[in-house]
């Protein structure tokens, strides 16, 4: 398959459009049929593939961040009598079984994106239902905070996976249906089970719609809903957005090279090197100056370098098994960044920048693939930047210097973002979950905030994995990392998987973890992609034969 790019922008889309009327966006999915990411499928009725959800991404964060004056935004259709058909299923029977898992993926992030949107930069979402929301279509919808469902006897709402594909909803709709929207167990299994869906007043009573509106009234009740609730924001009505500019990146056959981020790949060991440098210039003045350096603040323009390059290695780079994280620059700068990020909390563009460095490093705890923190002289793993260390597997540090290099000896420093700015899909932070169960190890840590901690410090603390001397280092790695590479990848990333989110169970670690389990057994199951399975049969007026076991 083609090099898959994550990055776009509004002149570039093909699936969506953007209009505004006021503290309202419309966010109107209009799919081109022929604009597939792939060959031999056609995006009709508004189904998806990963093209799509890359540009409803883009409109995502740009919205955040370039129209502050928007405090609801509505996800509607573009085409008469059609809502979201979901994921296209000849995209899905043709796809690889990675292809699938990273689709489903971003597809469920992007989701939760809408959902921190709503929850944390007070611009919710509201989904107008003009039509069959069905499957992923649905579950776009389920993302929103309000769902209206035109009330004309034809459109519904419906999770068909089960009995037409053999599959399971894709993208948390399961989970969203009984934890978000409270659909009573036996309602939810019978919503399941049927091809049809629910339409009208039921809808509503099963709670799966918030309000259906007769199609006289349609237009204008959602529009008076949607200025209904962002008149309830608090997003700044005359504040200037800050736009985003295309990222100065260059791909090499080994080497993705930003402004502020680095990915070496070394291919014949299967692991790639990301090296995160800290800001090169001083923290702005005020926060008038750091609205005007727009998306070249480096806390912002670090979080997206850095997203940019873990969804580049997720979806191109399916061979590469072990990430090595490195930082370099100065530590006192990063603290300082994140001072000022916490000092403003208040003001709309740092809580926004805020967020979005909380979804990148979730991008991260989300990767399959094996995370090794280095921490070196000349590191900065600092703030949050040593966030990077705590979502790693294992961390490993240099106790002092190696010969000839000047450098002050390797150290991690704790900041005050450590302690509650970034909080992990289990609802705790990284120290919080690093250290379950010992509420005094994190408390006594605090006192730590602004010292560097250099290696024996550290590994006393707890804070890393382990320590080596100078003439341990190269030796120790070593056999790490041909440790790490004689191991099954299907077993690593089951076992990197479970042990990343320990704590309380929430709705998004519920989604990852299920949809984990379901893409990698139902997916692979011959009932759903065998030559008699029903995701090779749809469409093809030939019913599946499914083996009757139960496994």
């Amino acid at each position: 398959m083609q090099r898959i790019d994550f990055q776009t922008e509004p002149s570039r889309y093909r699936h969506w459009r953007i209009e505004h009327d006021g503290d309202v966006a419309y966010l109107i999915m209009d799919v081109d049929q022929a604009g597939g990411l792939g060959e031999g499928y056609e995006l009709k009725l508004n189904s998806y593939d990963l093209g799509v959800d890359i540009e409803l991404n883009d409109a995502v964060q740009r919205l955040r961040f370039e129209h502050p004056e928007v405090g609801a935004v509505v996800i509607k259709s573009g085409k008469d009598n059609v809502f979201c058909a979901g994921a296209n299923i000849r995209m899905l029977g043709k796809a690889t079984h990675g292809h699938k898992v990273n689709f489903c993926k971003f597809t469920n992030e992007t989701r939760l994106a809408i959902e921190d949107a709503s929850e944390n930069s007070r611009q919710t979402y509201i989904c107008a239902i003009n039509g069959n929301a069905a499957g992923g279509g649905y579950e776009l919808a389920l993302a929103a905070d309000h769902i209206m469902l035109v009330d004309d006897r034809r459109s519904a709402v419906a999770l068909p996976e089960t009995p037409l594909l053999a599959v399971l909803p894709g993208t948390g709709g399961l989970t969203r249906v009984t934890d978000k929207r409270r659909v009573r167990r036996d309602r939810a299994d019978v919503f399941c089970s049927i091809e049809e869906g629910i339409r009208g007043a039921k809808a509503v009573e099963w709670r799966l719609v918030d309000e259906v509106v007769p199609n006289s009234k349609w237009n204008d009740t959602v529009a008076k809903r949607a200025h209904e609730i962002a008149a309830r924001s608090d997003r700044p009505k005359a504040a200037k957005g800050v736009v985003f500019t295309h990222l100065a990146r260059k791909i090499d056959a080994d080497r993705i090279s930003f402004s502020h981020v680095d990915c070496d790949i070394d291919r014949a060991r299967g692991l790639v090197t990301i090296t995160v440098r800290g800001p090169s210039q001083a923290v702005p003045a005020s926060v008038e100056a750091a609205h005007a350096l727009g998306d070249r603040f480096w806390p912002l323009l670090a979080a997206r370098e850095l997203e940019d390059a873990i969804l580049h290695l997720r979806a191109n780079e399916a061979a590469i098994g072990v990430v090595l994280l490195r930082t370099e620059g100065n530590a006192p700068a990063v603290l300082e960044h994140d001072d000022f990020l916490i000092e403003n909390e208040s003001d709309w563009l740092m809580r926004e920048i805020r967020h979005y460095l909380k979804r990148t490093l979730k991008r991260i705890d989300t990767t399959p693939k094996s995370f090794i923190a280095l921490i070196e002289p000349g590191s900065c793993f600092a703030g949050t930047l040593a966030e990077l260390a705590f979502a790693a597997d294992r961390s490993l540090m240099l106790i002092g210097r190696r010969d000839g290099d000047n450098r002050e000896a390797a150290a991690i420093t704790l900041g005050a973002a450590n302690f509650g700015l970034y909080p992990m899909g289990n609802g705790l932070t990284r120290l919080e979950t690093r250290f379950l169960g010992e509420p005094q190890t994190v408390a006594a840590l605090k006192e730590k905030v602004g010292v560097p901690v250099e290696a024996e410090g550290a590994d006393e603390l707890g804070l890393i994995t382990q320590a080596y001397e100078t003439f341990d280092w190269d030796d120790e790695l070593r056999v790490m990392l041909e440790g790490r590479a004689s191991f099954s990848p299907d077993a690593m990333t089951g076992m990197e998987a479970n042990l990343r989110f320990a704590g309380p169970e929430t709705m998004e670690t519920k989604i990852f973890g299920r949809l984990t389990a379901w893409q990698n057994w139902i997916f692979q199951r011959p009932n759903a992609i065998g030559e008699q399975g029903a995701l090779k049969l749809y469409g093809s007026g030939v019913s599946p034969t499914f083996a009757k076991e139960r496994v």
